[in-house]
């Protein structure tokens, strides 16, 4: 993922919070994910129009992290959610 790439979910898949289980998932038709706190921060900040770039500097800046060892873990997870097609990028 490259810091001008802009994730989104893709239709059908969205964010929620499971009362029953007391965390987040992510769910798409006929498949679920549960999140830990650190997929839901990530999560959180993609909307779909902020790149990947100014995630890595929120979440950075919101954790008082390396914005370099906050681009390597997102882009990882990201990366394994779009492998999956439970997110999409945008160029």
């Amino acid at each position: 993922m490259t810091p001008d790439d802009v994730p989104f979910l893709p239709r059908g898949v969205r964010l929620h919070f499971d009362k029953v289980r007391d965390t987040w998932v992510l769910l798409a038709p006929e498949r679920a994910i549960t999140l830990d706190a650190v997929g839901h921060a990530i999560l959180g900040e993609v909307d779909g129009t902020r790149s990947f770039g100014e995630i890595a500097q929120a979440l950075a800046a919101r954790y008082d992290a390396p914005v370099e060892q906050i681009t390597g873990d997102s882009a990882g997870f990201l990366g394994a959610l779009r492998d999956r097609r439970f997110l999409e990028v945008a160029p």
